[in-house]
């Protein structure tokens, strides 16, 4: 049996086993403390973040289930990578992942981002919706924070826990105001893959001007700034979302706008590759007790 090594970090309880040494807090979440160690198995520094309360309710056990799923079927150079995954001897959950030195949020409030590293952004970032969307997955919740980034400029997408599957009915309070598409708030039942796209060029915007260019204030707030920059959409047009401004179906792919002129210098059809299978999400139809969950992670 793995032995565990007590700490506390930023006040918080937080083992490890043997393997990780050299904690340094590096961020504290909804979901719980992230810290860089040293894996001295591998040799490489990386990310443990602590899952907190992983079995308070049924809801929250499938919620982390879902993500630790998610992050142990999408291989891809663009999605945050899970190394490793154990159980603490208090039965939290921890995730050992790759560590990145920062996230477009930071990088975004530091300094004007250059044309090329946009350009560079832009084609990981899309890259990586490529892949996810052709394993039937949505992120939801795409935004510069959860966009990760090292020393070499290489991105990674992360925190898929807001992540479902593409289906013709989906809860609408997702992902931050900013990069939230039109169609979730207006018809919040029925969306797609497309909400990603939406997010992808809110981001690509702010990358360029340096600020975000849909600020809402609220929910209403929100989409007024939308259509003071694209417009109003007749009545009848709002009440089918679809119009040339709003109509998801009309909004390019995540493959299409990879071979766009813009992203040529780093377009490469055969390094951009999609999923071999599509994500089963059958399990969130299971409705199974708290200790059932538990043994399935």
């Amino acid at each position: 049996m793995a032995q565990f090594t007590q700490n506390t970090i930023m006040g918080t309880p937080f083992e490890t086993t043997s393997r990780y040494s050299q904690l340094e807090p590096i961020g504290l979440g909804a979901s719980g403390l992230v810290c860089s160690a040293k894996d001295q198995i591998m040799h490489r520094s990386v990310a443990v973040k602590k899952l907190t309360d992983p079995f308070k309710t049924v809801t929250v056990a499938k919620h982390m289930f879902r993500e630790i799923k998610l992050l142990k079927q999408l291989q891809h150079e663009n999605i945050v990578h899970l190394q490793d995954i154990f159980i603490s001897s208090t039965e939290d959950i921890y995730l050992v992942t790759d560590l990145m030195a920062t996230d477009l949020h930071s990088v975004l409030k530091a300094k004007a981002v250059d044309g090329q590293f946009t350009q560079y952004f832009m084609y990981q970032i899309l890259r990586g919706l490529k892949y996810v969307h052709s394993a039937g997955v949505v992120h939801r919740d795409l935004k510069p924070s959860n966009i990760l980034i090292n020393e070499n400029c290489d991105l990674k997408l992360c925190d898929f826990g807001l992540a479902r599957v593409q289906e013709a009915h989906m809860t609408g309070y997702v992902s931050t105001r900013y990069y939230r598409a039109p169609e979730i708030m207006l018809t919040w039942r029925r969306y797609n893959e497309k909400v990603d796209i939406w997010s992808a060029g809110c981001i690509f915007a702010e990358l360029i001007l340096g600020r975000p260019l849909f600020p809402g204030k609220n929910h209403i707030d929100q989409f007024c700034v939308i259509t003071e920059l694209l417009g109003n959409p007749p009545d009848n047009v709002v009440a089918q979302v679809t119009s040339e401004n709003f109509d998801p179906e009309r909004r390019c792919s995540a493959e299409e706008a990879l071979s766009m002129q813009y992203l040529a210098p780093y377009h490469d059809p055969t390094d951009e590759p999609t999923a071999t299978e599509t994500f089963d999400w059958s399990f969130l139809e299971a409705d199974l007790p708290i200790d059932v969950w538990k043994t399935i992670m």
